[in-house]
């Protein structure tokens, strides 16, 4: 079973926690702005796992899902709201979505808003519930999806970069300044670029785990 959102980060605050605790004692920082410039870099990258995993958990495979309408947005009495704030969605086979919607007053908008949106199913609303049929993807659509996946993780991968270059910035500065030795700004560089290399890895891995199933017949 896959763990929601909230559990996600959750685990991914207790690893960064062990993370900056154990980085900290090996590098012996006593800069609080370096050590914190450190943990702003983890929270990033955690935050960037996560977008990634949220982004994965849309992605059709051919077999339904209700993570597949987390970001449809609903134009709620002009407010965009999220579907999970209006109503609960259910898988109760692997072809079939169902959107129970708590007021039954905005159902045609929400019938709307999951048309206009990117994830190619067409709502059927029978007055009480909407119904989402989801069709069996071809080859051609798998391969399709697939290039999407890797664009993403290609996304992510450029975030997790951009996070590298400005925490590499401020590391220099906190030199150049003379609040941190040269070998400390080497030490905490290196650090980080092991970092970055294990959260690059872990997006490869997402991202071809998506992949695979996707590929999956």
């Amino acid at each position: 079973t896959r763990p929601d959102g909230s559990k996600r980060r959750a685990r991914a605050a207790v690893r960064s926690s062990a993370a900056r605790a154990r980085v900290a004692c090996a590098l012996n920082i006593e800069n609080e702005d370096a050590q914190m410039l450190q943990e702003e870099a983890v929270e990033r990258f955690d935050k960037t796992l996560s977008n990634l995993d949220d982004a994965l958990a849309t992605v059709r495979t051919g077999r339904a899902n209700p993570a597949m309408l987390d970001r449809i947005m609903v134009d709620y009495y002009g407010t965009p709201t999220p579907l999970q704030q209006l109503g609960s969605v259910s898988a109760p086979d692997a072809s079939t979505l169902v959107v129970q919607i708590f007021d039954q007053g905005c159902m045609a908008d929400v019938e709307k808003a999951i048309l206009s949106s990117d994830v190619g199913l067409t709502p059927n609303n029978d007055g009480k519930v909407i119904r989402l049929n989801i069709p069996t993807l071809t080859a051609e659509r798998r391969k399709e999806m697939a290039k999407n996946v890797g664009k993403v993780g290609e996304e992510m991968k450029v975030a997790v970069r951009n996070v590298r270059r400005d925490t590499l910035k401020e590391y220099q500065k906190l030199e150049k300044d003379g609040d941190i030795s040269e070998d400390i700004s080497r030490d905490l560089s290196d650090d980080l670029q092991k970092t970055v290399d294990s959260f690059i890895k872990q997006i490869d891995q997402r991202c071809k785990g998506k992949e695979d199933e996707l590929n999956k017949v």
